[in-house]
Parts: C-alpha cells; sequence; structure tokens
C-alpha cells in the first residue's frame, strides 16, 4: 500500500449494504473518511432476489459517502458468501536466474502470477491468490525471499475460486450504479485479521460470521485458508420463529429477542412473565414466560450450530479445529450462545475479541474488513480504488485485469 491510496469496500448483506471508504495516511494506517448503511433486502437465503433493491441500497451509501468525504467514487471492493468461493492449494517452485545473486523481485513476480495457473473449471474465476509462504532451497521459511542466496524458491498459497454467474450478476449490479468492481473478497477472509486476536491467527480455528440471514463459515489452519460456505439461517430466524409462534409482529418479536436474548433456557435466573402487545389470537392480555421466548431462541440456535458440525463432520476436518470464534450482529448479542455452541460442537467456542473489534461499530465491521484486508496485501501492484475519473470500460473485463493486479507486483 502506498500513503494517499484510497480504499472503498462494499458489503452486501441480507439485511443492509455497507459502505466503507478509508484512506492510508502519512503514518501508513488505515484512516477511515466516511461511512454508510442501508437497510436491503434484495439477497435472501445467499441469492440476489432483487438486483433493483441492491442497486437502490448501494446508490444511497455511496451518495452517503461520497458526501462524507468529499470524493467522488468510480470503483470499490465487495465481499462474497462462502457458498460461491471454492479453494485450491497450489504450490509453484521457481529456480532463480542467477544463483549467485539469489532471489530478485523478477523472480518472486514470476512465481506469484504462476501460482494461479490451475485447471480452471469453466463455471468458476479466479477472485484471489492468497500467498501463505514462502520457502528457501534450505527449508527456510522467510515472508520476504528478494535478496536471498537460494537457487530455488517455492511460493504456496490458495487459488480462490469463485461462480462465475454470482460474479456476473455483481459486476452487472455495479454496472447500474456505475461503478466498477476492483475485487471479490470471501467476507470470512477479509475478517479474520480484524476479529481474531494475535494467538488465534496463528491457530487452527473457525470462524462463524452469524449475520441476519447467512452463517459463513470460515475455516484457517494458521494463515491457510481451508474451507469457506454459507448456511442461510440467521438472527432474522430467530426472530421470525418467535413471531409465528406466539402470533405476534416482527418489531415485538425482534424487540423480545434483545431483550430476553439468552441461548440456553437453564441460565434463566427469573423466569418472569411476558405480556405481549401485538398478539393477533382472540385473547385480549395474552402473556408468556420468559422461559418459553427462550426455549424458541435456543432451538433455532442449536439448529444453526448442528448444521455447521454437520459439515465439519462431513469435511472430517472436525478433529483439526481447536477453537471457534463467534462474530455477527445475529449472534453475539445473545447471551451464552458460545456456551450453546461448544454443546453442539465439542470444540471450546468464544466470542470474537480481537483488538480492532472494538474500534468499529457493528453495521460497518464487514465493510472495514475489507478495506483493512485489501491495505494489508502483500506484493499487490495496485490497492487503490478509482476515485474522480469515470470508465466506459467493460466491467467484468475490467475486473478481471483488476485482480490481476491485485496479486502480485
Amino acid at each position: 500500500m502506498a500513503i494517499g491510496d484510497i480504499i472503498v469496500g462494499i458489503d452486501l448483506g441480507t439485511s443492509k449494504v455497507s459502505s466503507v471508504i478509508a484512506e492510508i495516511n502519512n503514518f501508513n494506517q488505515l484512516e477511515i473518511l466516511a461511512t454508510a448503511e442501508q437497510k436491503c433486502f434484495g439477497i435472501k437465503k445467499c441469492k440476489i432476489t432483487d438486483e433493483n433493491e441492491i442497486v437502490s441500497a448501494i446508490e444511497k451509501t455511496i451518495s452517503e459517502v461520497e458526501d462524507g468525504s468529499s470524493i467522488k467514487i468510480n470503483s470499490a471492493y465487495v465481499t462474497i458468501p462462502g457458498k460461491y468461493v471454492q479453494i485450491v492449494q497450489n504450490s509453484i517452485v521457481k529456480e532463480a536466474k542467477d544463483r549467485f545473486i539469489g532471489i530478485t523481485s523478477k523472480d518472486v513476480n514470476s512465481a506469484m502470477s504462476q501460482i494461479k495457473d490451475i485447471e480452471l473449471p469453466e463455471d468458476k474465476v479466479v477472485i484471489d491468490v492468497i500467498k501463505n509462504q514462502f520457502i528457501l532451497d534450505n527449508g527456510r521459511v522467510v515472508d520476504d525471499p528478494v535478496g536471498a542466496l537460494s537457487s530455488t524458491v517455492t511460493v504456496s498459497g490458495q487459488v480462490i475460486l469463485a461462480d462465475k454467474s454470482y460474479v456476473r450478476q455483481i459486476t452487472n449490479i455495479f454496472k447500474k450504479v456505475n461503478i466498477e468492481v476492483d475485487g471479490i473478497i470471501p467476507n470470512v477472509l477479509a475478517q479474520r485479521s480484524l476479529i481474531l486476536d494475535d494467538n488465534e491467527l496463528n491457530d487452527n480455528v473457525m470462524i462463524l460470521d452469524i449475520g441476519a440471514g447467512n452463517t459463513d463459515i470460515g475455516i484457517f489452519s494458521g494463515s491457510t485458508f481451508l474451507y469457506t460456505n454459507t448456511i442461510p439461517l440467521g438472527g432474522d430466524n430467530i426472530t421470525n420463529d418467535i413471531a409465528q409462534v406466539f402470533y405476534i409482529s416482527e418489531e415485538e418479536a425482534e424487540k423480545l429477542k434483545k431483550e430476553y436474548a439468552l441461548a440456553l433456557k437453564s441460565f434463566i435466573d427469573n423466569d418472569t412473565d411476558i405480556l405481549l402487545t401485538t398478539y393477533k389470537g382472540d385473547e385480549k392480555n395474552k402473556t408468556i414466560k420468559s422461559s418459553e421466548l427462550i426455549e424458541v431462541i435456543e432451538a433455532r440456535v442449536e439448529e444453526i450450530f448442528t448444521l455447521v458440525n454437520k459439515q465439519l463432520t462431513n469435511l472430517g476436518i472436525k478433529s483439526n479445529i481447536n477453537n471457534v470464534i463467534l462474530t455477527g450482529q445475529g449472534i453475539t448479542c445473545i447471551s451464552r450462545s458460545d456456551v450453546a455452541g461448544k454443546i453442539v460442537l465439542n470444540i471450546p467456542v468464544k466470542i470474537a475479541t480481537g483488538r480492532m473489534i472494538s474500534t468499529v461499530k457493528p453495521a460497518y465491521r464487514s465493510s472495514f474488513a475489507l478495506v483493512r484486508y485489501v491495505a494489508s496485501r502483500p506484493f499487490a501492484k495496485n490497492i487503490a480504488s478509482k476515485i474522480d475519473v469515470k470508465s466506459n470500460e467493460n466491467f467484468m473485463k475490467t475486473l478481471l485485469e483488476r485482480i490481476k493486479e491485485f496479486f502480485y507486483t
């Protein structure tokens, strides 16, 4: 990254669109210039169901951050749910052109370029390449091999693929608001460095980002990105359950969920009466016990963790996960959700406590994590989003060209 670079991140969620514009300041730190969010329900169960609603929400957030930063935005980075992502592990051995000079930046650039050269399925497109480590001919692992007196350098990493049809949908949506797509980043990958603490960054962990309508899964072995997927359930499902079971409005159900936010009935201190104010039945003064409400919350929370557990079991990697980190507005507001997760998964579970979490409002956490991830990318030729310059290039072609630059210097 370079001082003065402007990076725009947009998170397309199931309940809202949030945008962040940030700049690399004179201290080489990421400084937020403006943020915005807009309710949006154009994505349901990971599928784009209403492009016009998404377009409208993007337009409003872009307009707001432009006003807040006095910057005209022409491109942005965008999140993608794990459902549409596939990870391919790959490594390249590159010989130094002159073993007496050692590894040059040209050797590294060439290796970084070649690591993405895999057999690509027809329905997939490369959206990212993650470098894990450089290994010299003596087996030593280094962060930067340039200048090392080694006859070869091995680069290992992950090639991140996405469904071509989903990428096309996203680029077409942004084309309607005259915004180029700089890059498309898996949500949990962007959030990793934001929500994990230093010890967790080097551990075998699973991130569970439980939002309004989706639960994104991300599994990491240290810096190696192993797996991601999405379960189409989240906090809104809990609200809907409460509304349907007790025959009340969604608004009251959401209020009760937040007021009696508890994931396990066994932790109830006082089983109080609750008067339902929007009850649609015949009774005028319908009351329920708080234990009845929490039982509904517990059932849905248990289902989410059970579905996650099923995926882990099917993958055969559950025994390799040391810790589960919970994040997302759909779950962190519910007390004892970590205990409920540990009971189902039989793995230690905790709410995310990364150092940067407290500095960012939950509504903008995903979009901020996105720009922070982009800013921290090593060996990137260009990370800055385009400002003040309009482009009429083909959007899909432009996206692929931008991604090529994003991989390597």
